[in-house]
């Protein structure tokens, strides 16, 4: 048998702990960027040009947005 066992091994409990801490963090990171771009881009506001124009399935419909800074 295999009398060589910790629960302190990083196969056992401290693994887990830092597999879950590295996982949260990382959680944490991605939110805080999240949050960043939606607050960057909540006042970045656009105006819709010539709106007649625009087809269903173009390629070019994003010419028809221009900046409102």
């Amino acid at each position: 048998m295999n009398e060589n066992r910790s629960v302190w091994a990083l196969n056992g409990l401290t693994g887990g702990l830092i597999a879950t801490v590295l996982l949260l963090s990382i959680l944490a990171v991605l939110t805080y960027f999240a949050m960043a771009v939606q607050t960057a881009q909540s006042t970045n506001y656009y105006k819709i040009v010539d709106e007649k124009s625009i087809k269903m399935f173009s390629t070019e419909n994003g010419k028809h947005l221009v900046d409102v800074k």
